[in-house]
């Protein structure tokens, strides 16, 4: 049996329901508002953040825990001196999980080190890892430990980086006896990806080739992608949250989606999620009904007197349904009538001899 079909079977005895915070991705789609540092340190900007992606239908909103000297080389001064402006403390973003609670929403945050690993694991109910860790073995060994789902980002990795990934988290589960889910977000690391670049064709090759539940983690601009994921299977969609696109100079505010466009979104993705219904081929009890009407029976062509052979050019094909149905005239073409058939009359097997 294949690998990724073992792996399928293994979830489904084990985790039958997969749950981030109240959220039920078996049945839903998860739809996370990444403020990630679109605050720019500025807590009251923060707060606001989370009220506006929970007004606008977010289930969840992430940010981004970074310790500077955790994650930058004292060489990239700016770069260090900008994490460090834009820095929250751990009592802070604790705040900001109570803040989130309040407004119904779940708190996630990506750590950059594994001490903040360790800080979030009373916080959120999952952790995500970004695309610029997803090789950075003791963070994701840090964070398999904790037992919870892990969301891993496939920026800048091939299918072999991602499935070495996978390797590292699966093997601290199973050294520990952990029965977790791991949910790859199909991700590509160009801000903003253009639309030739998006790749979305990705999303069912990697469900395929790995066995899990994928995601997409969206930097393109608008919101046609991640409806497009979701159609294609995406069970997680993750993008960039701000208030105003032209807030400042820090980029991310460009490419990111404001309260506006994350009301369209949150509308737009549960009709796509309907509409996917369930994988398989079945009838509707409501087109039973239709059926009944738009299907054809086998009919006289023409006027046929008893003790006449039937002829295939003797016989037409008329709605409704309900009679010998197209595809069985072998039971009457070749016999003689028993009566005299009218034009447009259905032919019944009790017709003939």
């Amino acid at each position: 049996m294949p690998e990724r079909r073992v792996a399928a079977l293994a979830r489904a005895e084990w985790n039958e329901k997969m749950k981030i915070g109240p959220v039920d991705l078996d049945r839903e789609v998860l739809i996370i508002a990444e403020i990630g540092n679109n605050h720019e340190g500025d807590f009251a900007f923060a707060r606001d953040m989370i009220g506006e992606a929970a007004r606008a239908g977010a289930q969840a909103v992430k940010f981004q825990t970074i310790v500077p000297d955790k994650l930058v080389a004292p060489s990239l001064k700016e770069a260090r001196e900008m994490l460090t402006k834009f820095q929250f403390s751990y009592e802070q973003f604790a705040d900001l999980k109570k803040i989130a609670d309040d407004e119904g929403v779940t708190f996630l945050s990506t750590p950059f080190d594994i001490e903040s690993v360790q800080f979030l694991d009373s916080l959120v109910p999952a952790f995500k890892i970004a695309s610029g860790d997803n090789d950075f073995w003791p963070l994701i060994e840090a964070t398999a430990r904790t037992g919870k789902p892990i969301l891993l980002s496939t920026g800048m990795a091939d299918l072999d980086g991602i499935r070495k990934a996978r390797g590292v988290i699966e093997n601290v589960w199973n050294q520990n006896g952990i029965q977790q889910e791991l949910i790859v977000l199909h991700c590509v690391s160009l801000y903003p990806t253009p639309p030739e670049a998006a790749n979305l064709a990705s999303i069912p090759y990697l469900a395929e080739q790995l066995g899990l539940r994928i995601g997409f983690s969206d930097h393109t601009l608008g919101i046609d992608a991640a409806v497009l994921a979701v159609a294609l299977g995406a069970g997680v969609i993750e993008k960039h949250f701000t208030l105003d696109k032209n807030f400042s100079d820090f980029p991310d505010h460009a490419i990111s989606m404001d309260p506006a466009d994350l009301k369209k979104l949150t509308g737009k993705i549960p009709q796509a999620r309907a509409m996917l219904g369930r994988r398989d081929a079945f009838v509707e009890e409501s087109e039973k009904e239709i059926a009944k009407v738009a299907r054809r029976s086998i009919a006289a062509g023409r006027d046929l007197k008893s003790g006449a052979e039937i002829r295939m050019e003797d016989l037409d094909w008329l709605r409704p349904g309900g009679g010998l149905p197209p595809g069985e005239e072998g039971r009457v073409v070749g016999k003689r009538l028993t009566r005299d058939v009218s034009k447009g009359n259905f032919l019944r097997p009790e017709d003939v001899s």
